[in-house]
């Protein structure tokens, strides 16, 4: 399984993923242009090898019209961390130049930054406005990795227990303890430690990251490792302030992800085989409908949807806006996964896509459909005259 893990020995932050995810790339300063096209006017990067305790590594420096988060001189000139609320930041996200995929992520992890900001100032979602977060370079910076993400295209995250430091920092805020109280109220749930060195290691920004794409929190499981970047901290601490990825293989791992479950007895059957892909389409494993009897004798529907951890509250939501239900179940499960991956054969009338799935000592491989669909409607021929000619192993 292509795994992606994350060592927070050092904290995380969103500037550090940005950099050691690009360190991955086989051209690191290709999340340059990635940037400039997102659609953001005067808004740049630039990747530059850094180095802390003599490891080498990439950070990645994000403008808007020049200015640099943390030149707070310039940044009062230019006036560009301006206070937006979430609905701000998801209607920036909604227009930009990226994939949908990357556009959901980037707002779900805004939501997760939003929900903290309005549980400690006591205010509603609506309201809530954010400070440095809510900067176009930190949207920048949140973007980037989802696109990074997307493009190294993980079958699976795992993140260490992460360091958080101790002590203060200053903010828009005024001085805080370490964590943050946003850090604080995102991090539950999540394996944390404070350390040994005073400071701040974890920003709000880079919990809400790890958070919403870990499948789980543990130390590097066994894989084969492909590639290993370094995102570089800007601050200096006891400790190399570094954030190491690594990229590879697991083999026959048990994933943890949830099943959401609900009964449906008063929507037409168009209307809830149609609902499959919605739940699909929004990140899904899987999902499927099953005939039962409910009470009373009423024929109806158990729809079941399989999920990773972090997806099952807003697939929860999604299911309880688009069906009639008025309730959901949800259950932890253990997954065997087989890997997969995408082959093409060629036959006699053309190239024919083939997935194949290994793991748990099982290989497995199946044509795809709509190729032998394509392929049999073009030569006027039954879809299993087209299969007898994939000759795949």
């Amino acid at each position: 399984m292509r795994t992606l893990y994350i060592e927070c020995n050092a904290g995380v932050s969103g500037d550090m993923l940005l950099g050691a995810l690009s360190d991955l790339m086989d051209n690191p300063e290709e999340i340059d242009g990635m940037i400039k096209s997102i659609g953001i006017e005067g808004l740049e990067s630039k990747t530059e090898i850094a180095e802390k305790c003599g490891i080498e590594g990439l950070r990645v420096h994000v403008t808007v019209d020049k200015v640099e988060e943390g030149d707070i001189e310039a940044e009062h000139h230019h006036h560009h961390h301006e206070h937006r609320h979430l609905g701000d930041v998801l209607d920036i996200i909604g227009n930009l130049n990226v994939s949908d995929r990357v556009k959901k992520d980037a707002m779900e992890i805004y939501r997760i930054i939003a929900e903290a900001e309005s549980n400690i100032h006591g205010k509603p979602l609506s309201i809530v406005h954010f400070h440095e977060v809510g900067a176009l370079d930190a949207i920048a910076d949140i973007v980037g990795v989802c696109m990074l993400i997307e493009r190294l295209d993980p079958e699976q995250i795992v993140v260490t227990p992460v360091r958080l430091g101790f002590g203060q920092v200053k903010c828009a805020h005024g001085i805080l303890p370490v964590p943050a109280p946003a850090t604080a109220y995102i991090i539950q749930g999540m394996p944390v430690y404070a350390g040994d060195f005073e400071g701040e290691f974890t920003t709000p920004t880079g919990a809400a990251i790890v958070k919403y794409f870990a499948d789980r929190f543990e130390r590097l499981p066994a894989m084969e490792v492909k590639d290993v970047g370094y995102g570089i901290g800007k601050k200096d601490f006891g400790i190399a302030n570094i954030l190491r990825v690594c990229i590879g293989d697991t083999k026959d791992s048990v994933s943890s992800v949830e099943e959401i479950e609900c009964n449906i007895d008063d929507m037409t059957p168009e209307d809830v085989g149609e609902f499959i892909d919605t739940v699909l389409a929004q990140g899904a494993l899987d999902a499927s409908v099953t005939p039962c009897i409910m009470k009373k004798g009423r024929p109806g529907y158990l729809l079941s949807c399989v999920c990773r951890k972090n997806d099952t509250d807003a697939l929860a939501k999604l299911i309880l806006r688009n069906t009639s239900t008025i309730g959901v179940r949800i259950h932890g499960c253990d997954r065997y996964e087989m890997s997969s991956h995408k082959e093409t054969v060629n036959t006699c009338y053309g190239d024919v896509g083939v997935k194949v799935s290994e793991g748990f000592g099982v290989r497995k491989w199946k044509a795809e459909h709509d190729d032998l669909s394509r392929i049999a409607h073009d030569n006027g021929i039954s879809i299993s005259e087209v299969r007898s000619k994939v000759d795949f192993e």
